[in-house]
């Protein structure tokens, strides 16, 4: 692998370069390194849309069972780090709070909670927009999906931040914040347990992990805590960041926002641009199951894929301009949500329910909100999941209400 193209500035596992925001060395591996070997991390990277596809539909080649994650030594016991056929049964479990009908039934509650956060807001004429908009939404309806009372909703946010932070960042107080709050989620998650065992009657995505059989059994502690850690951030991180991000983008592209507000029929399609534009989730790890060739390059048995799906959704071969935030963009094959073939994402309809409501309700009642003077939008520093972290904002003040 010595005679592979390298660029130092290219370092996969680091979450430094994603908060970097490295568009350079994407199109850089796109043009020049396809399939990109990184000496440092000792992984490839796979930088096309068709790649990323291709590997993502094939698990006989590449597969999940030795981790979703690109760091060594990360396999937990949830349904993202299995295989077919025992991925398929576990996520036929959690499938059941995520049915068409399931999903359809939130929209009421999604609308209500929108209204209410603008409601906090709107006569202030300004707020900070991760914490009183984007964050509040998601969290509140994974956390009612899980059964989690809402009082606990901060906490649970404020853990997930933590997890995922940690992932990629090695500050020594940033690891210690992500472990106790690993430690923290998992006492709390037992103590929910021991309630569902003792309230079997409890209609909530834990109690039907605790009370479904596998093949006559019954999944341990391990499995439920893992597999509702999962559907908590997997719910809670990813919608919030295209929340903020797609607002950050509807915001420095006027003309595109003026689109929606002209015509709100548009959102579902805009949605979908927000999805390729911002693209949270990072990247996510395959393992080659054996030798094999892809791109002219031999890949070894055990050699780990990470498939950059930010730069998949930059790719000039999949997408018009891509360079380009156009809210009307159809078709529009990214691949935002990650987990493709047999791990699409669970979770990606209600996704798609919670932001076409947020950014009807947000065009409707703030339709002039523009980012404050002078203020700085951190990003967080993940080697997964990359968000803005702070956003202040500005808008007309208004009266509360939905006709406001």
């Amino acid at each position: 692998m010595a005679n592979h193209p390298i660029r130092d500035s290219i370092q996969l596992l680091d979450g430094s370069w994603y908060q970097g925001v490295p568009f350079d060395d994407y199109a850089w591996m796109r043009e020049n390194a396809p399939l990109y070997w990184d000496p440092v991390g000792e992984i490839w990277a796979v930088a096309r849309h068709e790649d990323i596809m291709h590997v993502s539909k094939t698990p006989e080649l590449f597969c999940s069972g030795k981790s979703s994650r690109p760091e060594r030594d990360t396999w937990i016991p949830s349904m993202i780090n299995f295989d077919d056929p025992h991925h398929k049964r576990r996520r036929n479990l959690v499938n059941r709070g995520f049915t068409p009908r399931r999903v359809e039934d939130h929209e009421e509650s999604i609308r209500t909670i929108c209204r209410e956060l603008i409601d906090a807001v709107c006569e202030k004429g300004a707020c900070e927009f991760v914490r009183d908009i984007a964050a509040p939404l998601p969290m509140a309806i994974i956390g009612d999906m899980l059964g989690v009372l809402p009082e606990d909703r901060s906490q649970l946010l404020e853990w997930s931040d933590d997890l995922v932070t940690g992932s990629g960042n090695d500050d020594p107080g940033v690891k210690e914040r992500s472990a106790k709050a690993a430690l923290a989620w998992i006492q709390y998650a037992q103590d929910v347990l021991k309630d569902r065992r003792a309230n079997p009657e409890r209609d909530d995505l834990i109690s039907m992990l605790v009370h479904a059989e596998l093949d006559g059994e019954r999944l341990d502690d391990e499995a439920i805590i893992q597999e509702s850690l999962l559907i908590l951030v997997g719910g809670d991180e990813t919608t919030r960041h295209v929340i903020v991000q797609g607002m950050e983008a509807l915001i420095t592209h006027p003309d595109q926002r003026q689109l929606l507000i002209d015509d709100p029929s548009r959102i579902p399609t805009a949605v979908e641009e927000m999805l390729r534009w911002v693209s949270p989730i990072k990247n996510m790890n395959r393992t080659a199951t054996c030798d094999t060739e892809l791109r002219g390059e031999t890949i070894r048995e055990g050699d780990r894929m990470l498939l950059l799906y930010h730069s998949g959704n930059l790719d000039e071969r999949a997408f018009d301009a891509p360079e380009e935030f156009r809210v009307l963009r159809d078709p529009n094959n990214h691949v935002a949500f990650g987990g493709y073939g047999t791990h699409f994402c669970l979770g990606a309809s209600l996704a798609r329910l919670e932001l076409r409501i947020m950014f009807e309700e947000l065009l409707r009642r703030l339709p002039d909100m523009e980012i404050a003077p002078g203020a700085e939008l951190p990003l967080r520093r993940s080697n997964f999941i990359v968000g803005i972290e702070e956003m202040p904002v500005t808008f007309t003040p208004s009266g509360p209400g939905p006709s406001a």
